[in-house]
């Protein structure tokens, strides 16, 4: 734009008359962009690198957090084991041979004989196994009785509180056909060995 009157544009005539306040605006904008420049942009990236390294140190938090309680249920965990284990060797199972075989021998001719079952003593057998501190009893009985009094003998052993496993149950009928029906029985129970 230019102003006619005098031949001058119309910025030169504004800035020459109102020349301390367009040297002040001026002084003004050059400091603001050298605040901007050196202070507040330097310190907005400060802030965004702190920002960052918060987040960073939560997600860090966070996982240690759940190794830890990892760690924890592991070591509970382990704990539980070990009592129930212990709980197990101390009074699930028969704490030497003879404790075997009263669990074996006694507890099943009691079931056999509460079934009505003809009991009869079988053969046993002590079986280690090398690395173990528990010793296998494998004991074979036979019973006689009819079908569902057999089916409630192995239902009682199979319940039973006392650590007794059925291995094999091998029947066989009367051959007379009085409806009496022969089980051989192989179980097994365990026992701590003196020496592990």
């Amino acid at each position: 734009m230019s102003d006619t009157t005098h031949g001058v544009p119309l910025v030169r005539r504004v800035i020459q008359e109102h020349r301390r306040a367009v040297y002040l605006l001026l002084a003004t904008f050059v400091a603001n962009i050298a605040l901007y420049a050196f202070v507040v942009y330097p310190l907005s990236q400060r802030v965004a690198n702190v920002e960052q390294s918060t987040v960073s140190a939560e997600r860090a938090l966070a996982a240690a957090r759940a190794d830890h309680a990892k760690a924890t249920g592991t070591l509970t965990g382990k704990d539980r084991a070990s009592k129930e284990l212990a709980t197990f060797y101390s009074t699930v199972i028969a704490q030497d041979l003879s404790g075997a075989r009263r669990l074996v021998y006694g507890r099943l001719a009691r079931l056999a004989e509460r079934s009505h079952l003809k009991y009869e003593r079988g053969r046993y057998q002590p079986v280690e196994e090398k690395g173990s501190s528990l010793t296998k009893f494998k004991a074979g009985i036979d019973v006689e009785g009819n079908w569902t009094d057999i089916r409630t003998f192995i239902h009682a052993i199979e319940t039973a509180p006392e650590f007794v496993v059925v291995d094999t149950a091998e029947l066989s009928e009367d051959p007379q056909g009085r409806g009496i029906v022969r089980v051989n029985l192989e179980v097994s129970t365990y026992f701590r060995n003196d020496t592990p």
